[in-house]
């Protein structure tokens, strides 16, 4: 088989492949690149000596665009057969549109935390009615345990989860099971520990800065092959793996100045694949700029990806349930339900308006007739929105069951596609830390302690804030699966599969006109209304019972959280306290 690997830097370049060395050769169409052919198969160890003489024995480094890191990170590359990997299930059709997605940590969802423990675990989603699986990022880390998000092998899968085959069985069985699957991925940084490609090749530039160092090389010198190596990183995802959309992590880090941004490259090269396959394959971005044109089509002047998360929404109904109201959410507290309702029917809070906690003006309009509400990602839990917590604390920690509830019917009635964060669906009572496994000592503790004095800006003492390197941390994190049988975890779950079963059965709450969502609120008396078409949704978050006139009768009850009377012939609902009701013609 032929070997190549992208080393500009070097006059120099061999090949270990398992006890013997190889000697590579220019190749004389690609600049920077060297070639070599030899005899390899599954599982075979290689990497890659860089100058210097052929035959020296240190060091070896593992291939940029290695699948398999079978020792991690600092190890040799293995050869992965996608042929023998091969899926037999086919995926599901499923657009976006009309998508409930499910975020879950592979490493945590179970105790097991690998990923066929996780797809053990797959009935539990389709009960629950939810459409794809979103996966928190798989590529390798240093260590066993992390989130994930300092990952430096963008082609590869994280060892301890099941490598390159388990992930390949998992998506397999999520698509017989009828669960499209989403995977996340990282291109606005590498991790500290374990990031090989500085040796290779310009992949980073000092043209910008991030808060991890030194950007990702997209628009310096030598930039079209960085480009192509996180654009080739995201296609086989979705061509090897036969996954179904992918999310992109902080793309307002992507420091890109190009006429052509990477972000327009990669939607381009990801419509042209689904059109090739057939599949209706998505990029969801995270951005906290409030621009539409993240999503508006690349023929309207846009970056053109499918949807993008919305954070307006979330941090509006986090402060409407919580009253907080530190750091970013003093934007929202001031009128949670304003807040709430604005976001329901413009999406962005921040849409050229002031923002208190960046100092600034922020954000820009969305069109609403030319957007549709499937552009944006509607939720009430995330695992930035738990875990960049002080204690990784749930909503579940401090609200009632009725609460939750609510927070489930906006969410899931809403006009945005929902989300739901692993465990949410049934309250889970364990929380969701940040935690992580340096081998390095000095980063070790560097992570503590940076951790530490963050929080100790804001009143915490060191000790309560938990450590990340100890494995209990994570070990806390991890779902109880029990939980789902008990009350009062029962009854919600019971209430999330009502809520995700009406939003298949009630075509309004899939409607993606903005324009046509109209929502009242009392904010003082702490409840919101609003009608989607022929459906309308009654939320009162108050401790007290609320009386809401509808404006019009003939409605019948579709569900409530707590029991209720239809409403009377004036049109007037009695609503109990913290509970919600959605009603239809």
């Amino acid at each position: 088989m032929q070997f190549e690997v992208w080393a500009p830097l070097t006059d120099q370049v061999a090949m270990r492949l398992n006890d013997a060395v190889y000697g590579m050769s220019p190749d004389p169409e690609r600049d920077g690149w060297w070639v070599v052919e030899a005899p390899a198969a599954d599982g075979d160890r290689y990497g890659f000596l860089l100058g210097g003489d052929p035959g020296q024995q240190e060091p070896v480094r593992p291939d940029p665009r290695g699948r398999r890191l079978p020792d991690g990170p600092d190890g040799l590359s293995a050869v992965v057969d996608f042929e023998a990997l091969h899926p037999g299930s086919q995926p599901p059709r499923t657009p976006l549109q009309d998508a409930v997605l499910y975020e879950l940590h592979i490493g945590t969802f179970t105790p097991e935390g690998t990923f066929d423990a996780a797809a053990a675990r797959l009935p539990h989603l389709t009960a629950l009615g939810v459409t794809h699986v979103e996966l928190m990022p798989v590529c390798p880390f240093p260590g066993r345990h992390g989130w994930g998000y300092d990952g430096v092998a963008p082609w590869a899968v994280h060892e301890p989860y099941g490598g390159p085959a388990g992930l390949a069985r998992f998506v397999d069985a999520a698509h017989a099971a009828g669960l499209g699957v989403v995977l996340d991925v990282v291109h606005n940084h590498l991790g500290p520990s374990g990031n090989h490609l500085p040796s290779f090749g310009p992949y980073f530039t000092d043209t910008h800065h991030t808060p991890w160092g030194s950007a990702v090389n997209l628009d310096a010198p030598g930039s079209d092959e960085v480009r192509a190596y996180f654009l080739g990183s995201a296609l086989a995802w979705l061509r090897d793996y036969r996954i179904d959309g992918l999310r992109l992590d902080a793309v307002h880090a992507l420091a890109d100045g190009r006429a052509l941004t990477f972000l327009e490259e990669l939607a381009a090269a990801v419509d042209e694949l689904a059109a090739e396959t057939g599949r209706p394959l998505f990029l969801i971005a995270e951005s906290d700029q409030c621009d539409p044109r993240t999503t508006t089509p690349r023929a309207t002047g846009g970056l053109g990806l499918h949807a993008q998360w919305n954070d307006d929404f979330h941090h509006a109904l986090h402060c409407a349930l919580t009253g907080e109201s530190q750091a970013y959410y003093a934007d929202f507290a001031e009128a949670p339900l304003a807040a709430l309702a604005k976001t329901m029917t413009r999406a962005f809070f921040h849409d050229g308006t002031w923002s208190s906690f960046r100092g600034r003006t922020h954000g820009r309009q969305v069109d609403r007739r030319r957007t549709p509400a499937h552009r944006f990602l509607g939720y009430s839990q995330t695992h930035d929105q738990i875990g960049n917590r002080a204690l990784g604390d749930r909503l579940s920690a401090g609200l009632s069951p009725g609460l939750l509830a609510c927070a489930a019917t906006l969410t899931l009635t809403g006009p945005f596609v929902p989300m739901l964060f692993m465990g949410e669906e049934w309250g889970a009572g364990t929380p969701w830390q940040y935690f992580t496994d340096h081998p390095d000592p000095g980063l070790a503790e560097a992570v503590r302690s940076g951790r530490r004095r963050e929080f100790a800006a804001h009143g915490w003492k060191a000790e309560e804030i938990p450590d990340p390197q100890d494995p209990a941390t994570r070990d806390r994190s991890c779902l109880d699966w029990a939980e789902p049988g008990q009350e009062p975890h029962a009854r919600l779950l019971a209430w999330y599969r009502t809520l995700v079963s009406l939003r298949r059965t009630q075509p309004d709450l899939c409607d993606p006109d903005l324009a046509a969502v109209r929502v009242a609120f009392d904010e003082e008396r702490r409840w919101v209304t609003f009608r989607r078409g022929d459906v309308r949704v009654v939320v009162n978050l108050s401790g007290e019972p609320a009386t809401i006139a509808l404006g019009r009768n003939g409605v019948r009850v579709l569900a409530a959280w707590e029991p209720l009377e239809h409403p009377g012939p004036d049109g007037r609902i009695h609503v109990p306290s913290e509970s919600a009701v959605i009603l239809g013609p």
